[in-house]
């Protein structure tokens, strides 16, 4: 008779542990890698490498180790840390970024064979799981606006390059640097902001999309 209150007390630490250890997300229509980590409060660049991932391609259906994540019974214990999402997601951000990087730049260009700069962030920005619109000036009516000195990883960069308003967008990378398809290197590239006399002087402003 002392043994069953033993046995039932095993049982219970059996289950409270694999609850606490075990947890897996399997990928639903619509989802991407970016999606996944900022719904289970992860590092998407450590998502990639606890699932060993090569690249930020997920199938539907796959089955991705979360780590321990919390469950989402528990997500609003983590809501403080909400506001460092976006910094935790930078690699991500740059990861999605090399995908379309050395493409040559045609004007009005959306695929391998040739690329321009709204088809570049269009395409980077649809890895992770956002639609944009397909030229700057659209894209420029997009998100939330941004202050200069308050620029982070993902954020889109517009210029005046021709006389009206966003006639160019990259992408801000971080560290002062810019991704974008330059019509005038004729590849799409990363290269400094700020530091380059060119685009500072042509500077316009950013958007937020990336929550």
């Amino acid at each position: 008779m002392k043994r069953f209150p033993t046995l039932l007390a095993l049982a219970f630490a059996a289950l409270t542990f694999s609850n606490a250890t075990a947890a897996t997300y399997t990928v639903k229509p619509g989802d991407t890698l970016y999606s996944v980590a900022r719904a289970t409060g992860m590092d998407a660049s450590t998502l990639m490498k606890l699932n060993k991932l090569s690249s930020t391609t997920i199938q539907v259906g796959q089955r991705l180790n979360t780590g321990g994540a919390p469950s989402a019974a528990k997500a609003p214990a983590r809501a403080p840390q909400a506001a460092a999402a976006p910094s935790r997601g930078g690699a991500f951000v740059r990861s999605a970024a090399t995908r379309f990087l050395g493409i040559r730049y045609v004007l009005g260009g959306n695929g391998s064979g040739g690329i321009d700069c709204s088809s570049y962030t269009m395409n980077v920005f649809r890895q992770m799981g956002i639609n944009l619109p397909r030229t700057a000036a659209q894209q420029w009516r997009v998100g939330a606006p941004v202050n200069r000195s308050h620029l982070r990883e993902g954020d889109l960069v517009f210029f005046n390059t021709t006389g009206r308003t966003a006639s160019h967008v990259g992408i801000y990378l971080g560290g002062g640097l810019m991704a974008n398809a330059n019509s005038y290197k004729g590849r799409s590239m990363v290269e400094p902001l700020f530091s380059n006399p060119y685009w500072a002087s042509r500077y316009q402003g950013a958007r937020r999309v990336l929550n």
